[in-house]
């Protein structure tokens, strides 16, 4: 049997994308006057991140990481990055179950337009499903985000 050549494009794409993130991170750095921060850890493979965040008006202002792991880990935290600006706290924590979801292999389903474009962009993190022991390193920066949302200052892949 052949393999669908649009999925072997996609999946190019979006190794493409993981690669580019991975090696040129967005928003590697620490939020000037933060209102939450929290580290996360990933004891498994030593994957460390730490997400600062600045509230301001109900929306998330600015959001960084700063932290050492893999590609994977590294570039689902740049890609978070990216996606999160200008979203409201609430709308942060579907996108970060949405990542869950599509690292996992379940459908995802955003009624928000917004949202929906911006799990487009983040699909490429969907590749992590055929890898389970992965899954740990593209969620780790997210679990880290809704800890800081929370005022928790610790997560872990391992709840």
């Amino acid at each position: 049997m052949n393999a669908d050549p649009l999925n072997d494009d996609l999946r190019t794409l979006y190794q493409d994308i993981i690669l580019d993130h991975g090696k040129h991170p967005r928003n590697f750095r620490v939020v000037e006057h933060h209102t939450c921060k929290a580290q996360g850890n990933n004891p498994m493979c030593g994957d460390r991140v730490n997400v600062t965040a600045r509230l301001a008006d109900g929306k998330i202002a600015d959001v960084a990481f700063e932290g050492k792991g893999c590609a994977i880990s590294i570039a689902s935290a740049s890609m978070m990055t990216d996606a999160l600006k200008d979203q409201t706290p609430d709308a942060a924590r579907m996108l970060a179950h949405a990542v869950r979801d599509i690292c996992t292999g379940k459908d995802v389903q955003l009624a928000d337009p917004a949202l929906a474009l911006h799990m487009e962009k983040l699909a490429a993190l969907s590749g992590v499903r055929q890898f389970p022991v992965r899954v740990k390193c593209a969620t780790l920066p997210w679990h880290a985000l809704v800890s800081c949302l929370e005022d928790k200052a610790q997560a872990t892949t391992e709840k």
